[in-house]
């Protein structure tokens, strides 16, 4: 993606299932469970960057002793400053001789996240501002263990004002934050009923005062609370939390939009938004990673049981296909293959275009997250090619015609030639502050390879996605065209993004898609641009409908057009001007192909405006009317 999107966050969980004296024994000190959620953390710092957060609670505290902890910060470096900060109390403490290193006791005692469970948050926001106070994880504290509660998560409701409402009708008083502070209350709200009804029924039966917390503790019905909390939830989440007195939980929405892994062992359970962080700080193979199913919840007891519990009745599995296409990091093996598969798919389109001419054609790939992609492009224009000698050997041998000079010219002719071409240096624009310098400096993010594409041939250059085409328009295909190829085709192994996302993904407002910006430009060159204000009553009256009624009336935008016309059109639309004349191709990925190329992970709605939840379908027909009125901002 040349362009910068920001993305789903990053959770880590550690739950350790036996006494910080048997970490001290195994591993040297007292830290194992901190020093594991650095480096889940730390694996994932891809997916967040606008701040971070970590909690802890400590299990069988004795009274009058704290026993949950949480730190948080918004800054730049918000992962290392929260660990450095917490490491310098650990070095102070070892200075003062309140703790050792190998002194189990005296760690939890004194040091904030010495405890046996350990959440970790990063943070990209969707919702809310960009301080300190929206970052995970949320605390709701109470002087009964089994009231208190911490929350965070990797999600987006779409219904943040309906949840508020029910709240409301409660007769309680919400703050308007984010939607994390609605989900903490809701489940918080639950919580509280539950441990309520168990102390009631404790105290009719004459349990003494100071027994029931154990009792409460005990009987306590976490799936229960969950049910509860999550019936009127609409979004994409994979949520995590913990309740004071040591219960943790991690619930995946029905649908299994939002990723979500675990590993157990004898020794510690851990959950992460991404399966490669597990292998890595556990140093196991990925058939010991599993995935949280849709629609359940992994349960930690308190005791150190585990469980896996349905919450909610999974429905069609529509986990985010950019989560394969960009977002999770490529060293997953299964992502990684995907995104080679995805290479792959891009051929025949690719091949049309070069009138399959592979001598004179260059083939490359930007940015960095294309590479997956681009080298399974080279493989499969190889296997192309070689299915092509092959045949041709074969044709030549049935011919009689097979001669030393056919079989140099087969073997050697016409093979693909894959080049750096594009260097990503350095980005220059943060310091400046006048728009026009911004985008003069931008042009030389990226650098060429001089020297290598010759005038007559073809520069093939594979993208990851494409969303705004801001990008592309002020810089990438400047900075391409500088190699004076003939012709420059730009392949997207994504499909054409055309409708806005609302369940954790920054692309939400649909008058900067350049899909879009294509097709209200071809209607308005036809002279159908009235088509729009009937797409805008359309939008009206779906918004009036009771919300599992409505559909997406924002496709009869698209209607008109085949892809391809859409396809000339964006790339119009994003040509810069320029000195080089030559022609530009832009080709996408089709949406067919996406899913052959991502078994399991069909979820596509920003492509096709097919949405898994009635929120979705709520805020595509929400986001045209922004568009329509000239609103900026989400739409959910």
């Amino acid at each position: 993606m040349s362009e910068l999107i920001t993305h789903e966050c990053g959770i880590a969980l550690v739950r350790l299932r036996k006494p910080l004296a048997h970490y001290v024994e195994k591993h040297g000190n007292a830290l194992y469970g901190f020093n594991q959620l650095f480096m889940l953390m730390e694996k994932q710092h891809n997916r967040g960057q606008d701040g971070a957060g970590i909690g802890c609670v400590k299990l069988n505290m004795p009274l009058g002793q704290p026993y949950m902890f949480r730190e948080r910060s918004d800054k730049s470096n918000a992962l290392l400053s929260i660990f450095e900060t917490r490491l310098d109390q650990y070095d102070a403490l070892l200075a003062e001789g309140r703790i050792s290193p190998v002194g189990a006791a005296s760690v939890k005692e004194h040091f904030d996240f010495g405890g046996e469970v350990l959440l970790g948050h990063l943070r990209y926001g969707t919702s809310g501002n960009y301080d300190i106070e929206c970052c995970h994880p949320y605390l709701r504290p109470s002087n009964w263990p089994t009231k208190s509660l911490m929350v965070m998560g990797n999600f987006n409701m779409t219904n943040t004002e309906d949840l508020n409402q029910v709240l409301i009708d409660r007769g309680q008083h919400p703050v308007f934050s984010t939607d994390t502070q609605t989900v903490l209350e809701e489940i918080g709200f639950h919580l509280d009923e539950e441990h309520t009804r168990i102390y009631r029924e404790e105290r009719a039966k004459g349990t003494p005062g100071a027994d029931i917390p154990a009792v409460i503790a005990e009987k306590l019905d976490l799936a229960g609370v969950l049910r509860a909390a999550a019936t009127n939830w609409d979004g994409g989440y994979a949520i995590s939390g913990v309740v004071g007195h040591g219960d943790a939980f991690v619930l995946r929405d029905p649908n299994g939009i939002r990723p979500c892994y675990y590993y157990v062992n004898e020794d510690v359970a851990a959950v992460a938004s991404e399966r490669v962080p597990l292998q890595t700080a556990f140093g196991v193979n990925d058939s010991e990673i599993r995935e949280v199913p849709p629609g359940q919840a992994l349960l930690l007891r308190r005791n150190g049981d585990i469980e896996m519990v349905e919450i909610l009745e999974p429905r069609e599995r529509k986990s985010c296909s950019f989560e394969r296409i960009y977002f999770s990091r490529g060293n997953d093996a299964a992502i990684y293959k995907e995104r080679k598969a995805l290479g792959a798919a891009l051929v025949p389109a690719i091949l049309r275009e070069i009138g399959n001419n592979l001598t004179n054609s260059v083939f490359s790939y930007i940015p960095n997250t294309a590479e997956s992609a681009y080298y399974g492009l080279m493989d499969a224009l190889r296997l192309h090619r070689r299915a092509e000698v092959r045949q041709a050997l074969l044709d030549a041998q049935a011919a009689g015609k097979l001669t030393p000079d056919l079989l140099d010219a087969l073997i050697l002719d016409n093979w693909p030639r894959g080049e750096k071409i594009a260097h990503k240096d350095i980005k220059l624009r943060t310091f400046i502050s006048q728009e026009k310098s911004r985008t003069k400096l931008a042009s030389h993010v990226y650098d060429i390879t001089y020297g290598v594409v010759q005038p007559n041939d073809f520069l093939v250059v594979v993208d990851d996605s494409i969303v705004r085409g801001t990008t592309l328009k002020q810089s990438i295909l400047k900075i391409l065209a500088r190699t004076n190829p003939t012709k420059l085709v730009i392949a997207s192994t994504a499909p054409q993004i055309r409708y806005p996302d609302c369940y954790g993904i920054d692309m939400s407002e649909l008058g900067r898609f350049i899909a879009f910006q294509a097709a209200v430009s071809l209607l308005r060159q036809s002279g159908r641009e009235k088509l729009l204000d009937e797409v805008a009553d359309a939008c009206r009256a779906e918004l009036a409908k009771p919300l599992h009624e409505m559909r997406n009336a924002v496709k009869a935008v698209y209607a008109p057009f085949t892809e391809a016309e859409l396809a000339r059109e964006i790339t119009n639309l994003v040509r810069p001007k320029m000195e080089w004349a030559g022609e530009i191709v832009i080709l996408f990925q089709t949406i067919p192909d996406l899913h052959t190329a991502l078994p399991g992970n069909s979820g596509d709605w920003y492509f096709s405006g097919d949405y898994p939840t009635p929120g979705g379908t709520r805020t595509a027909n929400q986001a045209f009317l922004h568009f329509f009125s000239k609103r900026g901002g989400r739409a959910y």
